[in-house]
């Protein structure tokens, strides 16, 4: 590995596993990409990970088996060490309910997958430029040393 932290892609299909792979590389970001195909899957990996291997964003899918997006949407925000972990929602639904629930849990962006190749293509690279490069994610907090108790008599 590199050394950067990994995007974390949960997503079943195929197909827009292999686009957004191509998009990511031709934006050049060298972040290595983990590719997790559902919801139980991506929860079981994203609790087993230490506080230095958590990624940089998590580009996730609504509609998949096991465990949808909602779902592992409001498992990470509930977690403590997920909790700050930009969430970017990559879904085909334009349904204003999706997009008011995905907001309500937590999620950092809500893109909906343009079906137009060149406008996926597109949209991927800017997603992926954007919180790989662009954006400045929280820093991991130092504990505070407690302060050694006097006691007076």
């Amino acid at each position: 590995m590199n050394g950067l932290k990994p995007i974390l892609l949960v997503e079943d299909s195929k197909n827009d596993v292999e686009l957004t792979m191509a998009a990511l590389q031709e934006s050049s970001i060298v972040n290595p990409v983990i590719v997790l195909r559902d919801g139980a899957e991506a929860m079981a990996f994203l609790q087993n990970l230490d506080a230095a291997s958590i990624p940089i964003v998590v580009l996730l899918d609504i509609k998949m088996p096991k465990m949808n997006g909602m779902e592992v949407l409001r498992a990470m925000k509930a977690d403590d060490k997920l909790k700050q972990v930009p969430v970017v929602m990559l879904t085909s639904s334009r349904e204003g309910p999706d997009i008011n629930e995905c907001y309500r849990l937590g999620a950092n962006a809500y893109v909906v997958k343009p079906v137009v190749f060149d406008e996926f293509f597109q949209a991927i690279k800017e997603v992926g430029r954007f919180w790989a490069v662009v954006n400045q994610p929280p820093q991991p907090q130092a504990v505070p040393e407690l302060a050694e108790e006097v006691v007076v008599d």
